[in-house]
């Protein structure tokens, strides 16, 4: 079955390159982002990890942690690891699973139940894990994000939906489209005008059901 948003995360117990993990436990009380790649050393993913990499102190100041997955071995992590971090001129200091039996892939639905990796893989045969996943610290799924192997990730695109996962969550609004920190926010249809006022102060009413207003403090 498909995982879908508010779904419980499958947790799972796994070698990564950093020792061994139980994923609810890793993840602990903070956000978590979830991003796996079908082979180590390739092209696009090297630069991914690097982007990555580079972001270290934003996922920091948001309170949320990132794991890599990839379907090859501990030992290929690590000396991948030193590839990313020349590249992106970088620390790679968060952990890469080394999914080479397919089970996280699998119970992330990334991969089919009958999925194996034939002998001397190549990206091709698992190119579907190619997903990002923003887990919530109750540790259910908040957004998923799926790309094929030729396009490169934004992980800009990646930090500015967290911040509008969590700014929605902690103070119960929406966010417009292309919305970032700092701009108007979306007043939730729950709340009616007087309510919406009482508890944001000024309203924009473009619409009935469409009103913006900047949130408290």
């Amino acid at each position: 079955m498909a995982l879908r948003i508010n779904d419980t995360v499958p947790d799972f117990t796994a070698q990564t390159d950093q020792g061994l993990i139980k994923f609810h436990d890793w993840i602990g009380d903070k956000w978590a982002i979830l991003f796996s790649h079908p082979k180590d050393f390739t092209p696009v993913c090297t630069t991914e990890f690097g982007a990555v990499a580079q972001l270290a102190d934003e996922w920091a100041k948001r309170n949320t942690k990132v794991i890599g997955i990839s379907v090859d071995g501990v030992e290929e992590h690590k000396r991948w690891k030193r590839d990313i971090e020349s590249t992106a001129d970088a620390v790679a200091a968060f952990p890469i699973i080394a999914d080479d039996g397919l089970h996280v892939s699998k119970a992330f639905d990334m991969l089919p139940a009958e999925a194996y990796l034939p002998d001397n893989p190549t990206p091709n045969d698992s190119q579907t894990v190619r997903a990002v996943f923003i887990i919530g610290p109750d540790k259910k799924l908040k957004l998923s994000m799926t790309y094929p192997m030729n396009v490169g990730r934004n992980f800009a695109e990646v930090l500015r939906a967290l911040d509008g996962l969590q700014t929605a969550s902690s103070n119960a609004v929406a966010t417009p489209a292309n919305w970032t920190p700092g701009q108007d926010v979306i007043v939730p249809l729950a709340l009616d005008d007087a309510a919406a006022e009482a508890k944001f102060g000024k309203i924009n009413k473009v619409l009935p059901y469409l009103r913006y207003a900047k949130l408290p403090g």
